[in-house]
């Protein structure tokens, strides 16, 4: 049994932006359940979203993220979310973040979807998860933060006042761990890898919902999931992101008989919100027709572009050839645990940061690069907040409730990960209706499983397709409920936003005794403990 103040579960920019501002005050663990440069963070393409430019302001930014958002999101956590960030990542400019800039000196601002301005920083061209990740670990000293790589957290412990207390980990030999600590964070990431097709980490599948779920935390809009309209595509399968930044350069949308996809479609063509760009790509596939980006027009486009251009190189696809093929895939969760302003979640000691919260800044449909955003302010916010709050793990929790691991048999889990996946795509993809998702959600609950399993005798792997089953029932319902399409929900039998009955309204999802609940909320009101 080891013990923390506070215990960070995830590696991505949230987690490693929180255990900077944390270390220097409190004994800090991060647990990630494979290696700390393995999650979304990492891999990420696009850039940072902050009103830096002259032409620019946080007005513009914050009417660009409600618009993307389908105006879903709470106004006021939207406007902090800019305000902070933008002096957010002034910082990060001042001290020496390799954000790239232009021959002159100045910072290189670039154009993506749904921007009013060029107001995204990158680093590396097409790199910049990379390199602020790397930045962020430089910050840290090793002998404050403890890195606990390649554990799966599987439970929350609570303790008999109900607070969450510590965490159950199993290693890759399936041994179980305990961790305590004062704090439990959440930063666990998204969903993306619920389907097949994904710009995600394929490991990216949930588990912090999950767990929080099982835990009793509240959840919301697990019905908007962004599918980013350009993956890129070969022998019928996607095989890496081809990001935004690429058309905010000047590619093109092309059908394979030339037509440009987007004209008539959105004033916005090429650079509409990826919701609208995602359905017409998956249209035009849908007729049978190739769809693929024209980048004749981006000069010196593999010293802009060095991370897709070796992606396209690996796959056999030229790009002095000028053309790309893109199909849309599962790329960000808008919905999760909910939160308040600083990640508190309705269950005392338990947080989440990031991809895994639902903290209503980005409503049914997140605007391009306000998603390492989103993990710097929130991470930093509620660094700010634990320091001010303090009570570090100087006395021992409540323990006495939980009970010691016994002998007994294993959840029967009589299904993979892969038939959860083909299934996700199938039924609760990017164009849904009522007789998929009910065909999904009865596939679901006719398998033999319920919300209170006894997983200590799992393997690693069957939990994980455990999770999935409850993440995809969470989605599936939720899609089912919601009548009307908005931002990343879609419904073909539905395909109107309804905003007599819908704007503004949220299910709130909640594990009640081993039941499923949902309330719908007009606001996302949910009682703060932490």
């Amino acid at each position: 049994m080891e013990k923390a103040d506070v215990l960070i579960v995830g590696s991505g920019i949230a987690a490693l932006q929180l255990a900077r501002q944390l270390q220097d005050h409190f004994y800090v663990m991060i647990i990630t359940k494979d290696k700390i440069v393995s999650g979304n963070s990492y891999l990420a393409q696009g850039g940072v979203a902050a009103a830096l430019g002259h032409n620019d302001s946080v007005l513009a930014h914050y009417n660009d993220t409600l618009e993307a958002g389908r105006y879903h999101q709470d106004e006021d956590s939207v406007n902090q979310l800019i305000v902070d960030g933008k002096r957010i990542v002034e910082s990060l400019v001042n001290e020496g973040a390799p954000f790239d800039r232009k021959e002159d000196g100045s910072l290189s601002l670039g154009m993506e979807g749904a921007h009013s301005a060029s107001r995204i920083l990158h680093s590396g061209g097409d790199q910049t998860g990379k390199y602020l990740i790397k930045h962020l670990l430089k910050s840290l000293s090793r002998n404050k933060v403890e890195f606990i790589e390649g554990e799966m957290v599987y439970e929350l412990v609570k303790d008999e006042r109900g607070h969450c207390c510590g965490v159950k980990t199993k290693d890759k030999s399936d041994a179980i761990r305990y961790y305590f600590a004062s704090h439990v964070v959440l930063a666990t990431g998204g969903i993306g890898g619920l389907y097949p097709s994904t710009s995600n980490h394929p490991a990216v599948t949930g588990d912090g919902m999950a767990l929080a779920f099982l835990a009793g935390a509240k959840l919301s809009d697990m019905e908007f999931i962004q599918f980013h309209p350009t993956l890129l595509w070969l022998n019928g399968k996607t095989c890496g992101l081809i990001s935004e930044a690429v058309r905010g350069e000047g590619a093109l949308l092309l059908n394979d008989k030339g037509e440009r996809i987007m004209e008539g479609v959105d004033p916005l063509l090429e650079l509409a919100p990826r919701h609208i760009v995602a359905e017409s790509i998956f249209k035009e596939r849908q007729k049978g027709r190739e769809v693929y980006l024209d980048i004749s027009r981006i000069e010196d486009f593999q010293q802009k572009f060095p991370s897709i251009s070796s992606l396209c190189s690996k796959h056999t696809i030229s790009v002095e050839e000028g053309k790309i093929p893109v199909s849309p895939g599962c790329h960000f969760m808008m919905g999760g645990v909910v939160t308040d302003r600083v990640g508190r979640t309705n269950i005392p000691g338990l947080y989440a940061i990031g991809e895994v919260a639902c903290s209503g800044i980005h409503g049914a449909n997140r605007l391009a690069s306000n998603s390492l955003l989103e993990g710097l302010v929130y991470g930093d916010r509620l660094g700010k907040y634990l320091i001010q709050k303090g009570g570090g793990n100087h006395s021992s929790p409540l323990l006495s409730s939980i009970a010691p691991i016994k002998e007994g048999e294993s959840a029967h889990i009589p299904f993979q990960s892969s038939d959860v996946k083909e299934k996700m795509m199938e039924h609760v993809g990017i164009i849904r209706k009522d007789e998929g998702l009910m065909t999904h959600l009865n596939w679901l609950r006719s398998q033999p499983l319920t919300f209170h399993e006894h997983i200590d005798f799992n393997s690693r792997e069957e939990i994980h397709t455990y999770f999935m089953w409850i993440v995809s029932l969470l989605v599936t319902q939720s899609a089912l409920l919601r009548t009307e399409s908005r931002g990343g929900h879609i419904r073909s039998d539905y395909p109107l936003e309804d905003n007599e009955t819908w704007f503004k309204r949220k299910m709130i999802l909640q594990n009640k005794d081993g039941r499923l609940r949902v309330e719908y909320h007009e606001q996302n009101e949910t009682k703060i403990y932490a």
